[in-house]
């Protein structure tokens, strides 16, 4: 009797934690079962099936790529052989005779920066991407020279010449076939915020015809001159080709994956 009344208590001791445990799995589970309905993905509709959670999907999931993507896989291809049959990509320019800067060009960045020294003073130019010009849609009313400019193929330029006193004078040009145009210039101070402004003088063309020839001369004999940006227009134009072609295949890569 006395170890039936023992097993009676223990028995009614047990049921309650049981009974807790079981709400308590049952609470976990419809909450799991909520957060996986607001998440869209169906739970197992019978216990003998696979579990969700960070495992393999289960027999019978898709991981099949969608059709539009498999199109656009094939478009990129079809564009990669067509940009890696151009010449551009891989020929390489030779620099004129007594090129004077040391060129830095990093893949994946639509600029290149020339450096070099020169009586004392660092110069620095950052040559951007081309502005290409077919000359299908030339125009049949441009006569004067700015017209003629706008028809024709054009690189932007940026020269810096700094001196010991941190002080630098910078040159905003755009580079035609056999001609460079200043479009403006200032006097700038690294020390600066970059907030402030500098005053970048009148427009350019505005000045004194003999003060433009004196600057044109200044970068001239600091090595900005047509000879240097014609090499650099034809550098550019094959630059932009490698990093067209480089930045489909990535392209191509991200959607693959």
């Amino acid at each position: 009797m006395a170890f039936s009344s023992i097993l009676r208590r223990s028995a009614s001791a047990v049921a309650p934690l049981a009974a807790r445990a079981l709400r308590s799995q049952r609470n976990c589970r419809s909450a799991v079962f909520a957060a996986l309905h607001q998440a869209g993905i169906a739970p197992a509709a019978a216990a003998g099936e696979p579990r969700l959670g960070p495992f393999p999907p289960p027999r019978g999931y898709s991981t099949k790529r969608p059709s539009s993507d498999e199109t656009l896989l094939r478009v990129l291809d079809s564009e990669i052989q067509c940009a890696e049959e151009t010449d551009e990509h891989d020929r390489v320019e030779e620099a004129p005779g007594g090129f004077p800067f040391e060129i830095e060009d990093k893949p994946g960045f639509q600029t290149i920066t020339l450096s070099r020294e020169y009586q004392g003073e660092e110069i620095k130019v950052e040559v951007s991407m081309p502005d290409l010009v077919t000359g299908e849609d030339g125009g049949e009313d441009n006569e004067n020279g700015d017209d003629e400019k706008a028809n024709q193929s054009s690189i932007p330029v940026v020269v810096s010449v700094a001196k010991g006193n941190g002080q630098f004078i910078e040159f905003c040009c755009t580079a035609y076939p056999d001609e460079i145009v200043i479009d403006s210039l200032a006097v700038k101070n690294p020390e600066n915020s970059e907030d402030q402004i500098a005053y970048e003088g009148p427009d350019f063309q505005d000045l004194d015809e003999n003060l433009q020839k004196a600057f044109h001369k200044y970068l001239e004999i600091r090595g900005i001159k047509p000879s240097t940006t014609n090499f650099l227009h034809e550098y550019m134009i094959n630059k932009d080709s490698r990093e067209y072609l480089m930045w489909l295949k990535n392209l191509k890569k991200f959607v693959e994956a």
